[in-house]
């Protein structure tokens, strides 16, 4: 396999000592040397899914724990912010007039996956404007520092980072990249839609047809990926996605849904108050909304297109700032 070859050379030493099979948690340097959990994950690729072992203990050699990506998923600002002060994060002129630059060179790829997915561009075009401002930034971290730090170092959610350092392992052979030249942000997304290696392998796509899918510098592949993601999710064509409502009634407030999933109808939110501009079907299912913003609360029924934008990130407040994002540079293109 050439896209690990140059380490083994590396490991050569390593291998004299431990061999490919039987690996000892000392024979590991760098920042992780005497880790059982790094023994115990080699030794596991190599059993289950024919890595060498030689060209994983030399990989591993060269990876390094970050304390900065620590210290980042530990204060996700995001998390504790209202409405208000989220949605002027990504709902700016720049990132606007910065849409509609991005939207304006791509147009033909974006044209295309929307008739082959049917995801209308703004929405492609406005994850990949939230994710990383259409590619200025994606992450300086290597991913297999940020996986690896993650997976063995921050137990609330170590199993799932090492499942995701195991699917970025079989992505970089699949695509005959070295592991080491790949990055992303602290949490091991990568490229300009920022997917985790599990989305890239599930719904990434080589969209210029040029053999290989690359979200890092190919903009085409990224907007193709986008649009695979969303249709795999469930996207309905020509569906709306969120109603705003305004509400009435003592009970209102009761009838807030829990999560993101839909809890809730059209009909049952009208007969406690909700009521929308728009017509919609009594038997929709809706997520029912209420956010903090800046001119007091508002209230939105999520449809199911709604809930297929929280799949790519799990926030209600994320998924409008995408939505609105989205009416914004269809309102600025049409002005140009």
């Amino acid at each position: 396999m050439r896209v690990l070859r140059r380490l083994a050379t590396r490991s050569a030493y390593w291998v004299s000592m431990a061999g490919i099979l039987g690996l000892a948690p000392h024979v590991l340097a760098g920042d992780y040397e005497g880790s059982p959990q790094v023994a115990e994950f080699v030794g596991e690729m190599t059993r289950d899914y024919g890595f060498a072992g030689e060209q994983l203990i030399g990989l591993f050699n060269e990876v390094e724990r970050k304390q900065s990506i620590l210290d980042a998923i530990s204060r996700p600002a995001e998390r504790v912010k209202p409405w208000k002060d989220y949605r002027p994060i990504f709902i700016t002129d720049k990132r606007i007039n910065g849409g509609v630059e991005f939207w304006r060179q791509h147009e033909a790829s974006l044209a295309r996956a929307e008739r082959e997915y049917g995801v209308p561009a703004q929405f492609i075009v406005a994850i990949i404007g939230v994710e990383t401002f259409y590619g200025g930034n994606t992450g300086g971290f290597r991913v297999m520092d940020a996986l690896s730090t993650l997976g063995f170092d921050y137990p609330p959610r170590a199993e799932f980072f090492r499942k995701e350092l195991k699917q970025f392992l079989l992505l970089a052979r699949e695509q005959q990249v070295d592991p080491l030249t790949l990055k992303g942000s602290y949490a091991g997304a990568m490229g300009l839609p920022q997917f985790m290696p599990s989305s890239f392998r599930a719904y990434a796509v080589d969209f210029d047809g040029d053999g290989h899918i690359n979200i890092w510098s190919d903009p085409d592949d990224a907007i193709g990926s986008v649009a695979s993601y969303f249709k795999r999710h469930g996207w309905a064509p020509g569906e709306q996605v969120v109603s705003a409502a305004s509400v009435t009634g003592a009970q209102a407030d009761d009838n807030l849904s829990p999560g993101l999933e839909a809890s809730t109808t059209v009909g049952q939110l009208r007969s406690f108050g909700w009521v929308t501009r728009e017509v919609l079907r009594d038997d929709i299912p809706v997520t029912a909304i209420r956010l903090e913003g800046a001119a007091g609360m508002e209230y939105w029924m999520g449809l199911p297109n709604f809930y297929v934008i929280t799949r790519y990130n799990r926030s209600a407040m994320y998924a409008m700032a995408v939505y609105q994002l989205s009416e914004a540079l269809v309102k600025a293109r049409s002005s140009k």
